[in-house]
């Protein structure tokens, strides 16, 4: 099995983790703007972990987003610095798979829940979520998209015509639920202090690796969903 490092700083929460043969080692911090300072550090303290030198490497992936813009650009510098420096090709993650895909691993065992389709949601600000529908894939270690990935205000979630099919038995995941006009969806299950993790990245980025779906340092980039001007001039109007 490749040697594969997963980084990601696309939300409050930074990650790093590695897997080898198998076996996953990763570390976890709710890091709020001290990504900077802590990637770096967390990649060195994992691989001195794992026992595994930075040159033996086969893969790095990150998370791609969508998320934080700036959390977003920290990684992918990171990464690209890393990929380019060990000749190694990068895998994107989606930072919203990355966390149905957990939720899935985490109730593996339950019955219940383990088929429920996953409404992932991220705080996107200015009164907005990033989001994404997800259903277990029993055959891959990633979850099957029933939705593409939005930018929207959570009311018009609930507009959606496959959300809508799935709301009776959904799962709600991630702290964009905070948002009350999402819960109006009341799922069966809601957990608001799930965040993108490395270690499940690290899982999907093995068999992602495998379908060839790699990219090289230079071409990796990151899925912001809103993009940069809209973000900047609102940023301004609130600021003003």
């Amino acid at each position: 099995m490749k040697k594969i490092l997963a980084l990601d700083s696309s939300s409050d929460a930074c990650s790093v983790a590695l897997i080898c043969d198998g076996v996953v080692t990763g570390l976890f911090e709710m890091a709020a703007k001290s990504h900077t300072q802590r990637l770096l550090p967390m990649v060195d303290e994992v691989l001195h972990q794992a026992g595994c030198d930075k040159r033996e490497l086969d893969a790095i992936a990150f998370g791609r987003g969508p998320g934080s813009f700036t959390g977003l650009r920290i990684c992918l510098g990171v990464v690209q610095g890393l990929a380019f420096g060990l000749q190694v090709p990068v895998i994107p993650v989606s930072t919203l798979a990355a966390m149905a895909a957990g939720y899935y691993r985490a109730v593996a065992g339950d019955a219940k829940t383990h088929q429920n389709p996953v409404l992932v949601a991220l705080d996107a600000r200015m009164n907005e979520v990033y989001w994404g529908l997800f259903q277990f894939n029993p055959h891959s270690r990633l979850p099957t998209a029933l939705t593409a990935e939005f930018v929207m205000p959570p009311a018009n979630v609930l507009r959606q015509d496959q959300v809508k099919l799935s709301c009776h038995q959904m799962t709600g995941l991630g702290p964009g639920w905070h948002y009350e006009d999402l819960q109006q969806l009341s799922p069966l299950v809601l957990d608001m202090s799930a965040y993108p993790d490395a270690a499940d990245m690290a899982l999907m980025a093995d068999e992602l690796l495998a379908r060839g779906e790699s990219v090289s340092a230079m071409d990796a980039q990151p899925v912001y969903l809103r993009d940069e001007v809209s973000w900047q001039k609102r940023q301004r109007i609130r600021t003003e």
